[in-house]
């Protein structure tokens, strides 16, 4: 959705849409799937210690510095100064090079279902198509071919709503019709055994799920009496987030065993299933097409999209000249090429842990884990901004005054760490990550060189001043 103007509104209808829109998203619910009973547990603890302080916080400061552009990194470089800003805003930018493997991943594992579903357990296939179309996307996005919010919003309704719908309506037909279930529940099952790692480790794939929320916060002054409407659309957001991600995992945990889940592919095993038990395989090349046109059309929007906000960062010059400039379409087109670069690098990663399954948890861990940290930051900024800046006019202001803002920050925080905490305990072995030693070499090693080149920008930038 787009604002044309300052003065357009939005309706607490098109908010909720919006919210709903940037977080839902099919592809994940193969990763919660894995959890079974104890994923609904999960699901309301991180809404409450997450997904509602992001959207209450970010909410509260985007309509505070609306007319600035840069978001997340206009909100920390007012509390903490600009380098603590292109450190966040670095976060952000590089959580997007790892999540596009993830996603693309998805998009090849689903495209195999018009010529041969196994080939989405072949490495050289997942890795070949994955680059073939990340390097397209980038290719069309140079020449400046974006995205209308119309195509946006229809590839959503096709690739996202429709499906969605599907799957969480076959198993409720699946259900009634009292075939076999996979899970079970009863009161011991549902709550995890807080004392085994294994529990905690699928908060991972939940926060990785909720992942975005800030992202339509931006538009807080444009929504009709912020102050009634948009309590409302987060208290609407979360149910109709709630309830769709709940019954979409549900749906594939009932018909699918666990140690069956593929991440990759996990939702056309799902679609296939039921498919051929309601005899309608019909529908799987369809169903396909209708999951790669969703995919795609976010792909599209991502591809440009993060760069932007990097870009803000430039203008303090933190980046090399020769990144920023920008070609005859008005795309910083070199900064493009270097992220299909980065991009081309960490689909080694596929050669690096034994199973599909495997790599693919660990660059969805390896991004959450970078995004959890740009959350902490902007958690601490709005915790400092409140009390820099007290007399600032706030269109919306979270519900509670003082005390409600400053609870949603802790809990947010409480959130944030257990999140980072947990992160780098291996998965279960079930997910093959070549054993506990080598997922943390792999994972840390990671870690650390998504980080580095921050430090490098640094002393690109002093070593530039001492030349000005």
């Amino acid at each position: 959705m787009q604002i044309k103007s300052q003065h357009s509104t939005i309706s607490l209808l098109a908010l909720v849409l919006l919210i709903t829109g940037a977080i839902d998203s099919i592809r994940n619910l193969p990763a919660t799937a894995l959890f079974g009973s104890t994923l609904i547990f999960f699901f309301v603890v991180s809404a409450i210690i997450f997904l509602i302080p992001v959207a209450f916080i970010a909410a509260e400061l985007a309509s505070t510095w609306s007319d600035e552009e840069g978001g997340i990194y206009s909100w920390v470089k007012h509390a903490f100064g600009s380098k603590a800003a292109f450190f966040t805003i670095w976060l952000q930018w590089i959580n997007t090079m790892v999540w596009y493997p993830t996603m693309l991943s998805f998009i090849a594992g689903t495209a195999t279902y018009f010529i041969d579903p196994t080939l989405a357990s072949s490495k050289p296939f997942l890795i070949t198509s994955i680059l073939i179309v990340f390097w397209g996307l980038t290719l069309l996005g140079t020449k400046g071919i974006h995205a209308s919010a119309r195509f946006a919003s229809i590839c959503a309704v096709i690739g996202v709503i429709i499906p969605m719908a599907m799957i969480i309506g076959m198993a409720v037909v699946w259900v009634v019709g009292n075939h076999p279930l996979h899970v079970h529940f009863t009161l011991h099952n549902m709550f995890p055994q807080l004392h085994r790692s294994e529990g905690w480790i699928s908060l991972t794939a939940i926060m990785a799920s909720f992942l975005g929320m800030e992202l339509a916060a931006v538009h807080v002054k444009q929504v009709r009496d912020p102050k009634r409407n948009f309590p409302k659309a987060i208290f609407f957001s979360v149910i109709l987030i709630l309830v769709t991600m709940i019954m979409g995992s549900l749906a594939i945990a009932f018909v699918l065993p666990s140690k069956d889940i593929l991440l990759v592919e996990g939702v056309m095993q799902a679609f296939t299933n039921f498919f051929s038990v309601y005899h309608l395989e019909w529908m799987i090349p369809v169903i396909t097409a209708m999951l790669l046109i969703g995919s795609l059309g976010g792909m599209i929007n991502w591809i440009i999209s993060p760069a932007k906000g990097l870009l803000v960062a430039a203008e303090h010059g933190y980046l090399p000249r020769f990144l920023t400039k920008r070609n005859q379409h008005g795309v910083a087109s070199n900064l493009l090429v270097v992220q299909a670069i980065l991009v081309t690098l960490l689909c080694g990663g596929f050669l690096l842990i034994p199973s599909i399954n495997g790599i693919y948890w660990l660059l969805t861990a390896l991004s959450t884990q970078i995004y959890i940290l740009m959350y902490i930051m902007m958690f601490f900024a709005a915790i400092k901004i409140k009390k820099a800046f007290p007399d600032l006019e706030r269109p919306f202001s979270v519900p509670g005054g003082k005390v409600g803002y400053h609870s949603w920050c802790v809990l947010g925080l409480i959130g944030c760490l257990v999140t980072l905490a947990v992160g780098f305990i291996p998965p279960a072995e079930t997910l093959e990550v070549g054993g506990a030693l080598h997922y943390e070499i792999v994972f840390c090693s990671g870690f650390v060189g998504m980080l580095l080149p921050c430090l490098l920008f640094y002393y690109y930038r002093a070593k530039r001043l001492e030349h000005v």
